[in-house]
């Protein structure tokens, strides 16, 4: 990303609004490769948007404030269950208006598990996020106002138009070639094609790009880096520790809650089985691996979690265990992620610096 800080303005511009166009055409491409030829291309790239979503928010908690979460499945499940009981169990809401309120309930899920539970630390508060997980699947599976194990269906899908429609590119004959029987809808959210939700959900990824930016370079982001850093120091400085990590914990189940709100629009179907253990540990795991910090990282780390699975189908008996020696890899020879924080980077090379002065010295 070096080179890209490096270049004029005007260059940046340019070169972000040619890789967003990229990024909206891709379903559209069928790149050899990078399509997935088991799965839906574009019901793939939806389920990485939320991934990237997901670890967005998890950014904030884990990256920015310093907390361990292995919970997170929980505001997602409360986002998604939200928009279904709103808008099929128990009511008959549009799609749309059920979105705020399921971003409502993440956040005041997040208060309520983080104000009795942020002021324990380490490993302890990592063993009460995920009781919190697992509380929240196990509720959903013996309560019988939430529809229990049956899970809800009939969930309307996000409103959309039908304005035009756009051709895809085949590449079986080797070159590309416009394939007009192969059409997209532009905003038509159906049951067949997936690529206008994935879309929606990189449209809402942008805005929470945004928004997160802000954030990180306010005055709340340096709080969070102090808190991360040293809690008892920044206490002394005057931080309150508390109230920041709170509303790191807050931020955070919005996102989750809005990216479960999505999930829920597009399947059109919830189950308490939606909502495993397994995905907390693979949001986390999509944090760690990017690089908690960094927010280009994450959604790195994102991809790497929600695509590879789903392109390599065809090794579908050994995926898991390849994914698994890759991770372990990972944590063994770049331990900081992918794409460390700046600040990461910037001990690791103190350290080398100062281990080459040691090394001079002993040789003296």
């Amino acid at each position: 990303m070096d080179w890209v800080r490096a270049l004029p303005k005007p260059a940046k511009i340019v070169l972000w609004v040619l890789f967003l166009v990229f990024l909206f055409a891709l379903p559209l491409l069928n790149i050899p490769f990078i399509t997935t030829p088991d799965s839906d291309f574009g019901g793939v790239l939806f389920t990485v948007s939320t991934y990237v979503l997901v670890a967005l928010g998890l950014n904030i908690v884990v990256g920015y404030a310093g907390l361990l979460d292995l919970g997170y499945v929980g505001f997602y499940a409360i986002g998604a269950y939200t928009v279904g009981v709103l808008s099929s169990l128990h009511g008959s809401w549009p799609w749309l208006w059920t979105v705020p309120v399921a971003i409502g309930a993440a956040l005041i899920s997040g208060i309520l598990l983080g104000a009795p539970t942020l002021r324990v630390r380490g490993d302890y508060l990592a063993i009460v996020t995920l009781g919190f997980g697992e509380i929240v699947r196990l509720t959903l599976v013996n309560s019988q106002w939430l529809n229990g194990a049956q899970g809800i269906s009939n969930i309307p899908r996000p409103p959309g138009a039908e304005l035009f429609e756009v051709p895809s590119l085949d590449w079986s004959s080797g070159a590309p070639v416009v394939d007009l029987s192969n059409t997209t809808t532009f905003l038509k959210f159906g049951i067949t094609d997936q690529i206008p939700y994935y879309w929606l959900a990189l449209s809402v990824i942008l805005l929470v790009l945004l928004f997160d930016k802000l954030v990180k370079d306010s005055r709340v982001g340096r709080a969070w880096e102090a808190t991360r850093e040293d809690e008892d120091a920044a206490e002394l400085m005057g931080v309150p520790t508390f109230r920041f990590k709170l509303l790191a914990f807050a931020l955070g189940a919005c996102i989750g809650g809005l990216s479960g709100a999505l999930f829920a629009g597009k399947a059109g179907f919830i189950s308490p089985d939606s909502f495993v253990l397994l995905l907390s540990i693979l949001f986390i795991a999509a944090v760690v691996v990017g690089g908690a910090g960094n927010r280009w990282g994450v959604i790195l780390g994102a991809i790497v979690v929600g695509y590879f699975p789903e392109r390599f189908r065809d090794f579908a008996d050994f995926r898991v265990l390849v994914f698994g020696l890759a991770l372990m890899l990972l944590a063994i020879f770049r331990p900081q992620g992918i794409l460390p924080p700046r600040r990461a980077v910037r001990a690791i090379e103190a350290d080398e610096k100062l281990e080459a002065l040691e090394e001079g010295e002993v040789r003296v």
